[in-house]
């Protein structure tokens, strides 16, 4: 069965071939730790996980690398203003490496409890592990002249690398019609930073020596050479999939193909490109960092939810197209996902391990639902025929289950817990006894109605109130 993928770079579903019969190069863009990665951020990871887990359903060796943002990202895609990492320094009080460390383990965290395999030891790769890969590039595209230096660093001159923006179909002549005086130092609005130059009479927590540095001021990469660094140090010169979020196309990504191709002369870069679209928690708006609308996976479960069922409503919606989140979303996929568990949990394995026609036509319609451009609610669809289908052993039920329980990553026999109530509907639930010990009947009430919106019941017993998940 062939595997189709939809590919940026051509913008059409093309039948996938690796450059290496059995392997799979793939990279996938990683966190900026300088906070806590929110549920936006994590369906790009649950995204890079499903292509991965498709690959290797399919037969491949998957070769996974994902990098740790750890330096070099700005808070503006222009160039200017703070480094991530400076900006969480001073919002803790810590210094650089411990915010860094800090927040990639709470990366690291939310990726196991939401079952996502994460590429394991050197191919998590931390961008301050790699500054001699960055310094090393820019040399190299030094050395191709394509780079030119200003006060602030060292940029990369968009003019002298033809191919530009042809990903992203980018337009560069009305983006220069719109260009700013602010922009001026710059040759073109286009053009990016490789390499900064710490700021004058400031040191930085993370700045290196490097061959460009002014004197007296040392200097750290820009954001996007550490991806083409690191990719092509792990992968090579070129590789098979590179996966990120939509709004990586027109800038990051963009740039990472300038840098790579320049400095070697080789295209593509990547003969895959793989976005997935935004999570939007109301009508037009995605979570973000900087919309100020913020959840985590520790948010949810706070809340009394499995996180997985946050993965099973990931997995209902296709990685292209905008996912929504709300709290009736998530209240549904939990019931969801508690139903399919209860039912796969009542199956007998025991049984003939006759051929079944009927179990290999839904083996198949699953491969065929994932190898379509990974069409994950499709599968899942075909799960939950699975489970109702009368006409399937339950030995072939419990069969199909247990072969795509690892695939999808849901953990279908996972025995029923008691959730546990989180401290502040507790906290809620003892206002209200000591609310109605002093006969305040309103408070009481009001209490109970705020417990109940948070989805848990209050009862009255005789040793105090029972709380419940509604």
């Amino acid at each position: 069965m062939e595997l189709k993928l939809y590919n940026t770079r051509t913008r059409e579903k093309q039948v996938f071939t690796p450059i290496n019969a059995n392997q799979v190069g793939l990279y996938s863009c990683g966190p900026t730790v300088y906070f806590h990665a929110h549920l936006g951020n994590m369906r790009a990871y649950i995204f890079a996980d499903l292509l991965k887990r498709t690959l290797k359903l399919a037969g491949y060796d998957v070769k996974h690398v994902m990098n740790i943002t750890d330096v070099g990202h700005l808070v503006s895609d222009g160039d200017d203003g703070d480094d991530k990492m400076e900006v969480g320094k001073k919002r803790e009080g810590k210094n650089a490496w411990q915010i860094a460390e800090k927040y990639t383990d709470s990366f690291i965290d939310f990726c196991d409890k939401l079952n996502i395999d994460l590429p394991q030891g050197e191919y998590l790769c931390r961008a301050t592990d790699h500054i001699q890969d960055q310094i090393n590039l820019v040399k190299a595209l030094e050395d191709r002249g394509l780079t030119y230096i200003l006060d602030d660093g060292v940029y990369f001159d968009t003019s002298k690398f033809q191919s530009y923006g042809e990903m992203a179909k980018l337009d560069i002549e009305g983006l220069e019609g719109g260009k700013r005086v602010a922009d001026a130092g710059k040759k073109a609005i286009t053009d990016f930073a490789l390499w900064k130059f710490s700021p004058k009479d400031q040191q930085r927590d993370m700045e290196w020596d490097a061959p460009w540095n002014p004197q007296g001021r040392k200097g750290f990469p820009g954001w996007h050479i550490e991806c083409s660094a690191m990719s092509m140090h792990y992968l090579g010169d070129q590789f098979d999939i590179h996966t990120g979020g939509i709004d990586h196309i027109p800038v990051h990504h963009t740039n990472e193909i300038a840098q790579a191709e320049g400095a070697t002369g080789k295209a593509p870069f990547v003969n895959f490109w793989m976005h997935n679209e935004f999570l939007q928690f109301d009508e037009n708006t995605k979570m973000s960092k900087s919309s100020g609308k913020i959840l985590t996976v520790d948010d949810l479960i706070d809340r009394g939810y499995d996180p997985l069922a946050f993965r099973y409503l990931m997995l209902t919606a296709h990685y292209r197209t905008p996912a929504k989140f709300s709290w009736d979303n998530i209240d549904a996929a939990q019931k969801t996902l508690e139903r399919l568990r209860a039912k796969a949990r009542a199956l007998n394995s025991s049984g003939s391990p006759h051929k079944s026609a009927l179990a290999d036509d839904y083996i198949n319609e699953i491969n065929k639902a994932l190898f379509d451009d990974l069409n994950s609610a499709s599968a899942l669809a075909e799960i939950h025929g699975v489970l109702a289908n009368e006409d399937l052993s339950h030995y072939h039920k419990h069969m199909i289950l247990h072969k795509f329980d690892e695939f999808f990553g849901l953990e279908f026999f996972k025995e029923e817990e008691q959730a546990e109530i989180p401290a502040n509907i507790i906290e809620l639930a003892e206002a209200r006894k000591t609310a109605r010990d002093n006969k305040d009947w309103a408070e009481s009430d009001r209490l109970r109605d705020e417990i109940a919106d948070n989805g848990y019941t209050v009862k009255d017993t005789p040793d105090g109130f029972e709380v419940t998940k509604a």
